[in-house]
């Protein structure tokens, strides 16, 4: 259930380099993307929260660590969004409307999916992480209580994703300015609103079932292959 220490500071690093590679070649530059830099720590944080939590935590560690990483999981999805910023490449030549063959464009392209590819399925396995040592700390893990923790988990993302891209509601005004935040997390809701949930709700939870039954099947597979050698 625990990342092994080797991924641990694989992930770690991967992080790292690529946020190094964004600031020194994007956001010294004033780059059009400079926010990658800031989205992908945003999205990083939940991944190294999950990290430190524990099933066998005292309650107060795993609850003040699940709290944080429920603030901060919302930004690991978010990052998909950035992909909307793809619209600014511009990729189709005006002469012929066929797609030029800019490797500029691709690169941008290229550090775009990285975030959001790295930030989200990082963050499926911190979700089902998380998910999975809440259950076993409490005793109440079975197959069925964590499909429900999941999906609850998943629903309050898609409304932190909307908090993030709409509101632009960072999750240090509710330490810095809560009661100007709390007005405009009452004062948020209506049926658009609700309906932007429901499409980030099926975005997460077809990635999350695609990255659970990918992986059961590789397990499978695996120990077919284990028991045929």
């Amino acid at each position: 259930m625990t990342m092994s220490l080797k991924n641990r500071w694989l992930v770690r690093l991967s992080f790292l380099c690529f946020m190094f590679y964004v600031y020194f070649t994007i956001s010294s530059h004033n780059g059009v993307y400079s926010f990658l830099l800031l989205n992908t720590l945003l999205g990083y944080i939940p991944i190294e929260l999950a990290i430190q939590i524990k099933p066998h935590q005292n309650n107060f560690s795993l609850l003040f660590l699940t709290v944080l990483w429920i603030l901060f999981y919302p930004n690991a999805p978010y990052v998909l969004t950035d992909l909307f910023h793809l619209a600014m490449l511009d990729p189709y030549s005006s002469a012929t409307g066929l797609m030029e063959f800019n490797l500029h464009l691709w690169l941008n392209f290229t550090n775009l999916v990285a975030s959001a590819l790295a930030c989200s399925l990082m963050g499926l396995w911190s979700l089902e992480h998380v998910a999975n040592s809440i259950l076993v700390h409490f005793n109440l893990w079975t197959r069925i209580n964590k499909n429900i923790l999941i999906f609850a988990l998943i629903l309050i993302s898609s409304v932190g994703i909307y908090i993030g891209r709409f509101l632009r509601l960072h999750t240090a005004y509710l330490f810095l300015s809560p009661r100007w935040a709390m007005e405009q997390l009452l004062a948020m809701w209506n049926p658009r609103m609700l309906i932007f949930i429901l499409f980030m709700t099926i975005i997460q939870m077809i990635m999350w079932v695609t990255f659970t039954v990918a992986r059961s099947s590789l397990n499978e597979t695996e120990k077919n292959l284990l028991k045929k050698g």
